[in-house]
C-alpha cells in the first residue's frame, strides 16, 4: 500500500507540474528560436516584463522593511496589549482569507477615479487606479503577510535574552538589531523575500482589476499571458510563461538553500 500511494503521488505531481511545464516549453519553441525571440522582443512583452520587474522590486523592498518592523512590534513590543496583538495578527492574515480579486476591487472602490480620495489624488496629478501605484498597492495587499509570517516564528524561537543583554551593556536599539537580532533572522528574511518575489511575480487577480490591462501602459507579464491566450496567440503566451517559469525555478533553488540555513 505504501508503494501504491507513493506511486500515485508521483503520478499526480507529474500531471500537475511536469506535464504543464513540458507543454509550456514545447509551446514556446513551436516556431523555433526566431518565434521565441519575436514573442519576447515584442514592445508589449518588453513593457510587461519591465512593469513586472518594477512591481516586484518595489513591493519586495517595502514588504521587507515594514514586514520585519511589524514582526518586531508583534513579538517584542511590551506597550502592545495582548488584545491589540491578537487583533493585529488577525489583520495580518486578512489577505490570506480574502480573494485577490476582492482586494483589487476594494482598492478601486477606495481610490478609483470616481471616489473622493481618487479625485483628490487626480487633482494633484497622481493617478492611483489604472496606473502603476494602484498595481503596487494591490500586490502589497496580497503579499504583506508573507514576510511577517516567516520572521515572527524565528523571533519567538530565539527569544529576547541576547537583546536584553546587549541593551544592559549599553547598546543602542539599532546597534542591537544589526549585531544581535539580524544575524538570527537573516535567513528567515531571505526566505520571506524569495516567497514575496515569487508571489509578486505571479500575481494576477488583484493586478488585473486595478490595472485595466492597458497595452504598453498597465500590463504585467501575467496579464499579457492572459491577453495572448484570449487572442489565440499561444506561442507568445507560452514564451512569456516560460520566462516566468525559469525565474520561478531559480527562486525555488534559492528558497531551498535558505531553508537549509
Amino acid at each position: 500500500m505504501r508503494r501504491l500511494w507513493i506511486s500515485l503521488t508521483y503520478v499526480v505531481i507529474t500531471l500537475l507540474l511536469v506535464v504543464p511545464l513540458y507543454k509550456i516549453f514545447t509551446g514556446a519553441w513551436a516556431q523555433g528560436l526566431d518565434g521565441f525571440i519575436a514573442a519576447i522582443a515584442r514592445p508589449q512583452s518588453l513593457h510587461a516584463l519591465k512593469m513586472t520587474a518594477t512591481i516586484v522590486i518595489t513591493v519586495t523592498a517595502i514588504n521587507t522593511f515594514f514586514g520585519v518592523m511589524f514582526s518586531l512590534y508583534l513579538v517584542r513590543a511590551t506597550w502592545l496589549s495582548k488584545t491589540m496583538k491578537r487583533i493585529s495578527n488577525s489583520i495580518v492574515d486578512l489577505p490570506f482569507a480574502v480573494s485577490p480579486v476582492i482586494g483589487g476591487l476594494m482598492i478601486v472602490l477606495l481610490l478609483g477615479p470616481n471616489t473622493i480620495m481618487g479625485t483628490f489624488f487626480n487633482n494633484i496629478g497622481v493617478q492611483i487606479v489604472y496606473a502603476l501605484p494602484g498595481m503596487i498597492l494591490a500586490t502589497l495587499f496580497v503579499t504583506f503577510p508573507i514576510m511577517i509570517r516567516e520572521v515572527m516564528p524565528v523571533l519567538q524561537e530565539i527569544g529576547d535574552q541576547q537583546e536584553q543583554a546587549a541593551s544592559t551593556l549599553g547598546a543602542y536599539s539599532w546597534y542591537t538589531f544589526w549585531k544581535v537580532t539580524w544575524p538570527n533572522i537573516r535567513y528567515g528574511v531571505i526566505y520571506g523575500v524569495v516567497l514575496t518575489v515569487a508571489r509578486s511575480l505571479g500575481e494576477f487577480g488583484a493586478v488585473l482589476v486595478v490595472s485595466g490591462n492597458i497595452i504598453n501602459k498597465t500590463q504585467t507579464a501575467t496579464t499579457l499571458v492572459y491577453q495572448d491566450v484570449e487572442n489565440f496567440n499561444v506561442v507568445a503566451a507560452n514564451a512569456i510563461a516560460l520566462v516566468l517559469a525559469v525565474f520561478s525555478i531559480m527562486l525555488l533553488l534559492l528558497m531551498e538553500w535558505s531553508k537549509k540555513k
